[in-house]
């Protein structure tokens, strides 16, 4: 029997590893589950469900994600899996949003060609999504001049993360939604719109993965095809490459969205 080790660490794939505390965080992955599709239930496939489930998605609802890359696209087929009637993913990357279209079936924005707020307000007849779940995290990226403030922020080290992404799903979120703060941050942040939170009676909440309450039901739901994953592998590579990987994940070159590391 094969067993999935959930240690809230990125996609890797190995025969022999040391598991501390194996009773309590590796999982039986269902027979036939080839290595690659079950892997991702270690990190982005519990963390995207969590942000839709905790974001309290329910069925009929409006959701947009913040982010498509693995987390995001994750989040947003979740969302549909719990009810949602329409989800949007918002990116920048051409190659992203083509494979959440493709493979997820979101309906995709391209932040760096249009306003999201209004383009959201404009395709939810002037209301904004029930629930905006933001996956991009510390290093948010945005198209206005307040990502320039953040950066010089953070190099003044007045700052340690850009919520350029946080700021706008409070911004778009309709009044009386849910913000889920999915995205990893590290400490403070500037400019956070609090009376936007208040004024429009928002719901924000945040969390890091909670591996154990979800691995064995998504394994299952994986084993169904309900959550598609090989996809999110875009490259696969040795073990000793390890560095060559991160370097094409942070740089996002060669339309890399996860490189899976085998021995």
């Amino acid at each position: 029997m094969k067993a999935l080790c959930w240690q809230g660490v990125n996609e890797l794939s190995v025969d022999d590893v040391r598991v501390p505390f194996a009773d309590h965080g590796a999982f039986p992955i269902p027979e036939g589950m080839d290595d690659d599709t079950a892997l991702f239930a270690s990190d982005s496939v519990p963390t995207g469900w969590m942000g839709a489930d905790l974001g309290g998605v329910q069925p009929g609802d409006t959701v947009a994600v913040w982010g498509c890359g693995a987390v995001g696209q994750m989040a947003a087929k979740a969302a549909m899996l719990l009810g949602a009637e329409r989800v949007f993913s918002i990116d920048r990357y051409g190659y992203r949003l083509r494979m959440t279209e493709q493979h997820i079936g979101s309906e995709t924005i391209d932040y760096s060609s249009t306003d999201v707020g209004a383009e959201l307000r404009e395709r939810t007849g002037g209301r904004g999504p029930d629930v905006c779940i933001e996956a991009v995290g510390m290093e948010a990226h945005s198209a206005g001049a307040h990502h320039l403030y953040d950066q010089v922020k953070q190099q003044l080290r007045l700052e340690t993360d850009r919520p350029d992404a946080v700021r706008e799903a409070i911004y778009a979120c309709r009044k009386g939604g849910t913000v889920f703060v999915l995205g990893v941050f590290a400490g403070v942040v500037d400019k956070f719109p609090l009376g936007a939170v208040i004024n429009k009676g928002l719901t924000v909440r945040g969390s890091q993965q909670h591996g154990q309450r979800y691995v064995p039901m998504l394994l299952d739901r994986m084993a169904r095809g309900e959550l598609p994953t090989a996809h999110l592998a875009t490259h696969r590579l040795p073990l000793a490459d390890g560095p060559r990987a991160y370097d094409l994940f942070k740089h996002k070159k060669d339309d890399c969205l996860r490189a899976v590391l085998h021995p």
